[in-house]
């Protein structure tokens, strides 16, 4: 049962709605106890009657940093859950605002401080964030997909469930038991901390998200923002998200600004909030009362303060109209639900069935309680303005008060800076963190590489074609190539006799003469270098002519191979005998102890395919490639030289 609740709860099997920050409780009281003898329904309702106290102490220990606080779009809130264990859950829009986010992070590393038995969860639709800030900072072994259920907030630091404890993914359950049994061990690293603390020193007077700005709106909306200043999210969120519809409501303004004075007050939104009113070209309603443009300052107040009653106006319309049908959020989850399960067969938005559909989808709706839920929470803001509206209230109440200036917003228009700034301080984190890789990294290619000499004062170079000459030039038997005595090697179970029995009996008796001389190699002789057989297949002799034409199409296909090699970069992969290479011995590292060079006297016009291959310097070339590539690690290069008796030191060049 416990897997399937885990596998529900966990974020990774969904899709997450974006910009949007979600956070878990779980008390110590709430995980299950194996010594307790009372029944599970007394115990279950002890722990949910416990689990709305917290929830009520809680909310009163955050309520002064929340109460003052402008979020984007909606408000830190928790809620009673009873999967997969029973918990305090809650999620938080923050929008454009990333402030918003690390201000949940803030109140609940609060919240860890003021309630020891609590562990704490949070994460967004990235994942684990906190991760992300302290991304340099992690160990090797953790990443997204080992992070689930390891990351926790609590007693005021970040947590991380080790490996060491719990090798595989630990359950949710797991983790909250080794939370209150080894707390020790799962204690976050003090740089890891403090990138995290680092990250929310500035609340929770974080004045550097905040913006107090001068505007000149209609004495409603004033009066609104005196009794709530809160709303002014749900006014930006109404004037920036604008369609179609809701401009139908603010070309009227039937609620705010018809046939009302403008008011000077002053307003305090998010950098965000600024941001997206400020940047957006909006002409007023027809009617609404605007100041002449001549008039700078006035214009640009009264211009602020148009765009947020017109919020105002179009968010106030839409939430009364949703609050009466039921709709907004809840209503649009579900009917994309009923189109995911392909309750309108693929029918066009508009039809008469596809109408049909809907209207029974949402008849269906209205008598859920989701309707209900709905409702209400579209039609709060509705009744709170109506409430603060119903009061007796008038212009000369804004008249006459002192406001403070509003905000320099230079850092509108001067954010590259800040952008440059943030650049940097993470490319040190990078730096210092891939010195910090080298380091190590070098540290353990040198314990890997084992003890070297620094110099090649004691090693020629030239020993490597003169051992390997001897190494092939061995007579070795069927056992394989002989090896240096001391080594260990286990015989090899062969039956010569029967080896040679079954040889003979395919290629018969005509063996090849073992004497050739290289010259008949190259030549390319048949007759010799060939396995010929006496007699065809049907016991007829071969014609002379069936060889003649043989050796004539070989030669062909020789010549058209060597035509098409001469096209390929293949034949500049060889040194031939027209360069002559120096091997240096007591040189001072191995790349520089071959002195390549070409002889000056060579014939410009001499054809490459008539000139030899230098068969020593190619493989002691090809050695020394091997070898420096395999960085002082083990590999064919250093086995084989190992078996010739050979062992090159390591480049020191290489590591600097």
């Amino acid at each position: 049962m416990e897997g399937k609740s885990d596998s529900i709860f966990s974020h990774k099997n969904s899709r997450l709605p974006d910009d949007t920050v979600f956070y878990s409780i779980f008390p110590d009281f709430s995980l299950p106890s194996t010594t307790t003898t009372t029944t599970t329904s007394t115990t279950n309702a002890a722990v949910t009657s416990q689990l709305h106290s917290l929830h009520l102490q809680i909310l009163n220990l955050l309520s002064p940093f929340t109460s003052h606080y402008i979020y984007q779009h909606e408000p830190f809130t928790l809620s009673p859950l009873s999967s997969p264990v029973p918990h305090l859950h809650g999620k938080l829009r923050y929008g454009d605002n990333l402030d918003d986010e690390w201000f949940v992070v803030f109140l609940l590393l609060q919240t860890s401080l003021s309630f020891p038995d609590l562990s704490i969860r949070v994460f967004d639709s990235d994942g684990e964030f906190l991760l992300i800030e302290s991304a340099f900072l992690l160990p090797r072994w953790l990443n997204p997909d080992t992070a689930t259920n390891r990351l926790f907030l609590r007693h005021g630091h970040l947590h991380i469930i080790p490996k060491s404890l719990s090798p595989d993914t630990p359950t949710l359950t797991q983790s909250l038991t080794l939370l209150i049994t080894s707390g020790d061990q799962t204690l976050a690293s003090d740089p890891i901390q403090s990138a995290i603390k680092n990250r929310i020193k500035n609340y929770p007077g974080n004045n550097m998200n905040m913006h107090r700005v001068r505007v000149r709106v209609p004495v409603s909306v004033a009066r609104v923002l005196k009794h709530e200043p809160c709303l002014i999210s749900l006014a930006v969120a109404g004037f920036y998200d604008r369609d179609i519809d809701s401009m139908k409501y603010a070309a009227k303004m039937e609620r705010f600004g018809e046939g009302e004075e403008l008011v000077e007050v002053c307003v305090r939104m998010s950098r965000a909030m600024y941001a997206q009113l400020v940047q957006q070209t909006f002409q007023a309603p027809k009617g609404y009362p605007m100041p002449v443009r001549s008039d700078g300052r006035v214009f640009a107040e009264a211009e602020l303060g148009m765009k947020i009653a017109c919020g105002f106006e179009m968010v106030y319309q839409l939430r009364k109209r949703h609050g009466v049908e039921g709709k907004g959020g809840t209503w649009e989850a579900f009917r994309e639900s009923l189109e995911r399960s392909g309750y309108f067969e693929g029918l066009l938005p508009g039809s008469k069935e596809y109408r049909r559909l809907m209207e029974n989808a949402q008849e269906y709706y209205k008598s859920s309680s989701l309707y209900s839920r709905a409702s209400e929470m579209m039609s709060a803001p509705v009744r709170r303005i109506d409430e603060i509206l119903a009061l007796p209230h008038s212009a000369d109440d804004f008249r006459s008060q002192e406001l403070p200036p509003s905000d320099d917003d230079s850092w509108l228009y001067n954010g590259e800076d800040e952008l440059n700034a943030a650049i940097l301080e993470r490319q040190k984190e990078m730096e210092l963190y891939n010195s910090k890789h080298k380091g190590k990294q070098k540290l353990k290619e040198q314990q890997d590489s084992g003890p070297s000499t620094e110099h090649l004062d004691d090693f020629g170079l030239g020993e490597i074609a003169k051992s390997m000459q001897s190494f092939v030039q061995k007579m070795s038997s069927y056992k394989g190539a002989e090896v240096p005595e001391n080594r260990n090697l286990e015989g090899v179970d062969f039956d010569v006799d029967r080896f040679m029995k079954d040889l003979e009996s395919v290629i018969g008796n005509q063996g090849s003469d073992d004497t050739h001389s290289n010259e008949d190699i190259e030549e390319g002789s048949s007759s010799d270098s060939d396995m010929n057989f006496d007699d065809s297949e049907d016991g007829s002799d071969i014609e002379p002519s069936e060889n003649n034409e043989g050796d004539s199409f070989m030669g062909a296909y020789s010549n058209a191979l060597s035509e098409e090699l001469k096209t390929s970069t293949l034949n500049k992969s060889f040194v031939r005998a027209s360069q002559s290479f120096k091997i240096n011995e007591g040189t001072s590292n191995t790349s520089d102890s071959m002195d390549v060079q070409a002889k000056s006297n060579a014939s410009e016009d001499m054809d490459e395919e008539f000139t030899p291959v230098d068969v020593d310097v190619n493989l002691v070339k090809s050695f020394l490639d091997s070898f420096s590539s395999q960085q002082g690690l083990p590999g064919p290069a250093s086995n084989l030289l190992g078996l010739m008796g050979l062992r090159l030191p390591q480049d020191p060049s290489k590591d600097k």
